[in-house]
């Protein structure tokens, strides 16, 4: 079960809070110019929709980021 104050924090994560969660989930150095949470997926992840520069593709691109708790209770993020 996912608590009131953990649903509050999932759905409110900044720029830096999801790069962190990237960062421990392997994804090292990623810095984003904004991140906006857009709901959450049939399996319960929640989705956040970032910007971020990129140098080789032409300047600032958008992706999602999908964010969920693992098995020991970590938050954990992928592209």
């Amino acid at each position: 079960m996912i608590l009131a104050e953990e649903l509050t924090k999932l759905v409110t994560l900044d720029r830096y809070e999801l790069s962190n969660i990237l960062d421990l989930s392997g994804y090292k150095n990623m810095s984003f110019n904004s991140v906006k949470f857009l709901g959450l997926t049939n399996s319960g992840t929640f989705c956040y929709s970032v910007k971020y520069f990129d140098d080789h593709r032409d300047g600032e691109q958008t992706s999602k980021v999908y964010v969920n708790k693992n098995t020991t209770g970590n938050l954990v993020a992928d592209f």
